[in-house]
């Protein structure tokens, strides 16, 4: 986990000014994966008591646009930040608990990223989900 020297270090390298909100922000997506906007509020709170709902929605837009998070959204599902950045993972979502867990790229030259047809757009991300059961929902007896 890194450091909040770390994050301040991250900031800086995208031009963006070190803030105590921004830095907490930071922590708590690094904190918990695939958190929601509340989880991540009050995660940051426990850190920064007096923190606005603004200030971490401002952080959390200003840190998706920079590139230093990611903003997923699964259907039915609210917006959701990680940490992982940078690469073509995927998701994976249980269908009844909601869990959310990064799987990497199908195997090979990057076949998701080459659409049958690409109707002109210059194509520089794919988002795949895949839906099932976890395993604590798959083994879960039925009632």
């Amino acid at each position: 986990m890194p450091t909040a020297l770390d994050f301040e270090r991250m900031l800086r390298e995208v031009a963006l000014r070190v803030t105590r909100p921004r830095v907490a922000v930071l922590g708590a997506v690094y904190a918990h994966p695939h958190a929601d906007t509340d989880s991540i509020i009050g995660a940051v709170r426990g850190e920064l008591p007096e923190v606005s709902h603004q200030a971490v929605y401002d952080s959390l837009r200003v840190l998706t646009a920079a590139g230093l998070v990611r903003r997923i959204q699964p259907s039915g599902s609210v917006a959701r930040y990680e940490s992982r950045v940078g690469d073509n993972h995927h998701h994976v979502v249980c269908r009844s608990c909601g869990v959310i867990s990064d799987v990497d790229c199908a195997v090979g030259e990057a076949p998701c990223l080459t659409a049958s047809d690409d109707r002109g757009f210059l194509i520089d991300e794919a988002e795949v989900i895949y839906w099932g059961l976890c395993s604590g929902c798959s083994t879960a007896p039925s009632s």
